[in-house]
């Protein structure tokens, strides 16, 4: 079995969660104890959550670390509102998970490297979320208000960056795009009005010009 192989089933292997002895992996894939020993090592050093004990042998360990990613403001929203759901619908087990995970990332945002201020969710940011959230869906403008400016907007997008989300839109007050800070808005109300694509005013043209 080539070597790359045999790192994979070592790995699948570990998962049932039993601790293994070197001699009986060695024995069951063939190889000596010091291959097994030579594979756990390199499974260690790519960050494998493998850990060994002498005399004991190799278990799976039950933390995972993961490597940096980057996710966008709606992959970390659909993140958070599936962390949510299980939160709430999951069982006991599931909702301690979900409660520790929702911890651990509302940590990494605060830590992270950001220019912003952390903002805690309030429950007129989520009112806010969810309204512009469906505007985009529908196309359907909006009227905000942010310090003493009222607007017509055409809601285009949400992002999510250094823990505040932002509304990008065609202002059709102004005449021009905007980014919005959804902390900043002190009144929004969703009209009947629909809106369709323009060229000049779309989420392309946005991300182009």
């Amino acid at each position: 079995m080539p070597r790359s192989d045999r790192l994979h089933a070592l790995l699948s292997l570990l998962q049932d969660g039993k601790t293994h002895r070197a001699q009986d992996l060695a024995q069951r894939f063939g190889v000596t104890p010091r291959t097994i020993y030579r594979d756990m090592a390199r499974l260690c050093a790519t960050g494998a959550p493998v850990q060994g004990t002498p005399g004991t042998g190799y278990r799976a360990t039950s933390e995972t670390t993961l490597p940096p990613l980057n996710l966008s403001g709606a992959e970390l929203e659909v993140f958070r509102l599936g962390l949510g759901v299980i939160s709430d619908a999951g069982d006991d087990i599931q909702k301690a998970a979900a409660l520790s995970l929702l911890g651990k990332l509302d940590t990494a945002l605060a830590e992270g490297p950001s220019a912003l201020s952390p903002t805690p969710p309030s429950p007129r940011l989520q009112q806010h979320l969810a309204r512009i959230r469906q505007a985009i869906a529908t196309r359907q403008r909006l009227r905000i208000s942010q310090g003493g400016y009222t607007a017509i907007i055409r809601p285009l997008r949400l992002d999510f960056f250094g823990r505040i989300w932002r509304c990008i839109c065609w202002d059709e007050t102004a005449d021009a795009f905007d980014d919005i800070p959804l902390t900043d808005i002190t009144a929004l109300a969703v009209l009947p009005s629909l809106f369709v694509e323009e060229p000049g005013k779309t989420l392309k043209d946005y991300l182009t010009h």
